[in-house]
């Protein structure tokens, strides 16, 4: 069975450019897969959506308290991912004080699809959204999966069981 890996994909972020002065020194930048995972080691999870109960109080807080604990651990890198455009991922992060983890927007919902993790929520008002999981990707081989229950039911609500941050960096350090 050959293992799966994350999808290929382009990402359409925001980045800060130094260049640019002014109440906006962003610019756009695609990244690919490739760009993101070749060669590393990446703790990524993803979410529902920016904003929501959950995902701001508990999920996205709990892999920014323990970053330094997966870096440490030998992870290169933390990403939160979510069906939300690079707009609304920076504010989510600046309002939550995000520092550390990577803040990756999946606006179309691409990565989210090629997970098999895109989700419809029209129901809740939050069209095609992700489930909540959590992965842990080398070099572009996905080699730990941590998905809630209920993925294919699509309850109303996305429980926080065993994506969350303690969980996966409970498996990291178990597999060395």
């Amino acid at each position: 069975m050959t293992p799966k890996t994350v999808p290929d994909v382009i990402f359409h972020t925001r980045v800060r450019n130094p260049a640019l002065e002014g109440d906006n020194p962003f610019e756009w930048k695609d990244v690919s897969t490739e760009e993101i995972f070749a060669g590393k080691r990446v703790v990524v999870f993803g979410l529902p959506g920016a904003f929501t109960p959950a995902c701001s109080e508990s999920h996205l807080p709990g892999y920014e308290r323990l970053h330094d604990d997966f870096i440490a651990a030998g992870i290169d890198r933390v990403i939160c991912t979510s069906v939300n455009d690079a707009f609304v991922m920076f504010q989510w992060g600046k309002a939550r004080g995000i520092e550390k983890t990577m803040m990756l927007p999946d606006g179309n919902g691409d990565f989210a699809a090629g997970m098999g993790m895109l989700v419809d929520r029209s129901s809740q008002g939050m069209g095609k959204r992700s489930w909540r999981y959590a992965m842990l990707v080398e070099d572009r081989v996905i080699t730990a999966l941590f998905s809630e229950p209920g993925l294919r039911d699509n309850p109303p609500g996305v429980p926080l069981l065993v994506a969350d941050a303690e969980t996966m960096l409970t498996h990291i350090r178990q597999k060395g």
